[in-house]
């Protein structure tokens, strides 16, 4: 049965532009067309559309995770497909009407479990909608580990990417690698045949083997400034390649912890909008409520980010992607920014087909939201999630 919806008296974020006093008509999980006020007044509806007053709120493109680990006390590191299928229907009450589940480093078996873990809960999901994997590693530096443990690293395998990739069915989406390690254009030629996306983290790449990462493809950057080798005057490292390099994409984090906010600002000064990706990289604990509190088998605390228990060390966020998007409004750039780094861009770069924008023939994944964001719904597929109200 045909399911219709029409949303009215919006702003719409476009992904493109910004129309003032729209609409938005919804057909079959699919965007039909955007047209203004005055002619939805105009028009004549069947009685089985839902028609919606938006009283003047925001509809802008649904939110896109690209790096995101757990939410809610569920996480990719429970190996088990349930987690992921509950973060599924967690995740739209901050927006997200899509996510790619990141998966730690972790030593063959367990990586091939949690790879599977996922790929059982593809086409299940009750909430956001699962695109495919992240593989954070094992092919990264043991220089720059952050928060993963230096036994689940592994040298450059391709007989090993190879296992990941059958236990996947194909369905890895973008991997994070450094460049420099021996052995990295065999893979990343491999990964172009597959048309898995590259991107460079947890790496000690001098500025040269970054270049040479550049032309094996690996052009896209995991949660920039964080685990990479800094800038220097005498070598720029991986962080000075992004900024050189106007072609380069990159992730950060707007938690205001893992990059300071005045850095996050000139880094939309210095890169195009379109090769910005805001992520949250948000942990299994993130928004639960528990006397411990753990990510990756080991127990964290929370202090604005978490933090591994035993040494102090950053083990990444407990943002949401509308706690980002309120975060860079409060630093300063706009609303349209801010919608763009969170959708349109992570669906550009990670080559995600008719989401992110909206417009005639792209996916109903929207999110609607008033100018404080202290209301936030989300559309998927059709169906209407309340958010954190």
């Amino acid at each position: 049965m045909d399911k219709a919806i029409c949303l009215h008296n919006a702003t719409v974020l476009t992904g493109f532009s910004v129309m003032e006093n729209c609409a938005v008509y919804i057909k079959n999980n699919k965007i039909v067309d955007v047209f203004s006020e005055k002619r939805f007044r105009q028009k004549q509806f069947s009685p089985k559309v839902q028609i919606i007053n938006v009283n003047g709120s925001y509809v802008a493109p649904g939110f896109i995770d690209t790096h995101i680990h757990g939410i809610g006390g569920f996480g990719t590191d429970d190996g088990d497909y349930k987690s992921i299928l509950k973060m599924s229907e967690i995740l739209p009450q901050y927006g997200v009407t899509s996510f790619i589940p990141t998966l730690y480093a972790a030593k063959e078996k367990d990586m091939i479990k949690n790879i599977k873990a996922v790929v059982k809960a593809m086409g299940k999901e009750k909430g956001a909608r699962i695109l495919g994997l992240h593989l954070e590693g094992p092919f990264i530096s043991k220089e720059r580990l952050g928060v993963q443990t230096e036994d689940s690293v592994s040298p450059v395998d391709l007989e090993l990417m190879q296992k990941f990739y059958k236990a996947a069915k194909g369905k890895i989406i973008n991997m994070t690698v450094a460049p420099e390690l021996k052995n990295m254009r065999e893979l990343a030629l491999w990964c172009i045949s597959k048309g898995i996306i590259l991107q460079a983290g947890h790496t000690n790449a001098t500025y040269a083997q970054m270049v040479e990462g550049m032309q094996a493809r690996i052009m896209h950057t995991t949660h920039l400034f964080n685990a990479m080798s800094r800038m220097h005057h005498r070598d720029p490292g991986a962080v000075g390649a992004v900024f050189i390099h106007p072609e380069m994409s990159c992730e950060f984090i707007a938690d205001g912890v893992h990059i300071d906010s005045n850095l996050i600002k000139l880094l939309f000064q210095f890169k195009p909008l379109d090769k910005l990706v805001m992520v949250t990289d948000s942990l299994k604990p993130t928004k639960q409520k528990a006397d411990k509190l753990y990510a990756n088998n080991e127990e964290v605390y929370l202090d604005k980010c978490f933090y591994r228990k035993s040494d102090n060390v950053i083990a990444g966020s407990a943002m949401t992607m509308s706690d980002g998007v309120k975060n860079l409004i409060q630093w300063g750039l706009s609303l349209e920014q801010a919608i763009h780094v969170a959708s349109p861009s992570p669906a550009e770069i990670l080559k995600i087909n008719n989401k992110g924008y909206v417009a005639p023939g792209y996916d109903a994944d929207l999110v609607i939201f008033n100018q404080d964001f202290n209301k936030i719904n989300t559309i998927i597929d059709g169906n209407i999630y309340k958010g954190e109200n």
